[in-house]
């Protein structure tokens, strides 16, 4: 059906493609390290680090938890988990962006620092959100969103008002369990993971 490339990489998926991620969303936060550390464990702050619900700053090398009422707060949880992000529960389609929380301290000795690896799937508290459907971010590529061929194979994803580096050419109109479950009009096949992982995108 005029396909012109295949179902390659997205920069969207969870596995080992967070890094291109940021320069498609142009967040540059995607995949980012949030450190642990005494300072970011006070008292008001759930008991466990960026829990569901709570609050991160922005920072340049690292994220603190904050209480979300600060003037600090910028994104909040929406999910967490522990383990890698590779081979653990995807995040919310949504989510602006995802922090992978490095293992500190000593789990199983009740000390107060003992956090274990795993990320944390976030939501910023202000538009604009680039998880949002075409909005030309996010850790995942969902219907809705716009991509544009990246060379061998693969796409990588842009904002779909053309406000990104690269102009859009396909949008994902919709997800599916196979290919052959996509409309007519389909002229792209998008890999997207999950319990639908063909996306059919057509020409914008």
């Amino acid at each position: 059906m005029g396909e012109r490339w295949s179902a390659g990489a997205v920069c969207a998926l969870l596995a080992a493609l967070l890094a291109g991620c940021s320069s498609a969303s142009g967040s540059g936060r995607v995949g980012a390290t949030a450190t642990a550390s005494s300072t970011t464990r006070t008292a008001g702050h759930g008991a466990v680090f960026l829990g569901v619900g709570e609050c991160s700053s922005f920072g340049t090398t690292s994220f603190t938890e904050v209480p979300c009422t600060s003037e600090r707060a910028a994104a909040r949880v929406v999910a967490r988990h522990d383990g890698d992000v590779s081979t653990g529960p995807e995040c919310p389609a949504t989510t602006d962006f995802v922090l992978h929380i490095g293992a500190q301290g000593t789990p199983g000795t009740g000390r107060d620092g003992a956090v274990p690896k795993g990320y944390a799937c976030m939501r910023d508290l202000e538009p604009p959100h680039p998880g949002d459907p075409g909005g030309g971010g996010g850790p995942r590529t969902i219907p809705g969103d716009c991509v544009y061929g990246s060379g061998s194979g693969q796409v990588r994803e842009t904002a779909c008002d053309g406000s990104g580096r690269r102009k859009p050419q396909y949008k994902v109109v919709k997800a599916v369990l196979r290919r052959a479950s996509c409309p007519a009009s389909t002229a792209l096949y998008v890999q997207l993971g999950g319990s639908r992982p063909v996306g059919c995108a057509r020409p914008v």
